[in-house]
């Protein structure tokens, strides 16, 4: 089987894509020294196309990308596909979630409803004019502090209904399981498939 990089330079998100799709000949494009392009679309399918052509282009190899990210109702979406640079452009993922939660102080629980999704997008080289696209939604509802220690992001103020706890509190195997990612990749997995 042909090898397929993957767009990220992101340890979690790694880990995580490499456990779900369980599969050796998926190679992170941080053992070619890819740059990361500017992410400047404006919707998770625009920055995931972005990111995939880039890392097909530099590799020639086929390339999965995926953006992903918070969207808070009250909020009016955000921090949507700044997800990772909410709190700014070097954000950490504590700043980031604490500026999430600074502008919630005042919503009521019932009104902290939020979902995180992710869009993954496979291109079998750069010039691919049909990419394979796949969406992921994970519904839940903030949380009015950080609870937990596991995954990272935004786990630890994301309440999971199914488990009574936050995805922070989740073991990798569980979150991996019902996540958006995990829910993308298997609608992606069965498009590759299909090739």
């Amino acid at each position: 089987m042909t090898s397929i990089v993957l767009a990220s330079s992101n340890p979690g998100k790694i880990r995580e894509i490499q456990a779900i799709l369980q599969n050796d000949n998926i190679l992170p494009q941080s053992q070619f020294n890819v740059t990361e392009p500017d992410e400047i679309g404006s919707t998770f399918i625009e920055n995931a196309i972005i990111k995939a052509r880039n890392a097909a282009l530099r590799c020639k190899l086929p390339a999965i990308a995926d953006d992903s990210g918070l969207v808070v109702d009250a909020l009016n979406g955000a921090p949507g596909v700044i997800s990772a640079r909410y709190a700014g452009p070097r954000a950490t993922d504590k700043a980031n979630l604490n500026k999430v939660l600074k502008n919630l102080k005042d919503v009521p629980p019932e009104h902290r409803t939020a979902r995180f999704v992710c869009v993954m997008v496979y291109m079998r080289h750069a010039a691919d004019p049909t990419p394979l696209i796949a969406q992921g939604v994970w519904e839940g509802r903030i949380l009015s502090q950080a609870v937990g220690e596991n995954g990272f992001g935004y786990d630890p103020i994301f309440w999971v209904e199914e488990y009574q706890c936050s995805s922070a509190q989740l073991s990798a195997e569980q979150k991996n399981g019902i996540s958006h990612r995990w829910r993308a990749l298997q609608l992606l997995s069965q498009q590759i498939a299909k090739l």
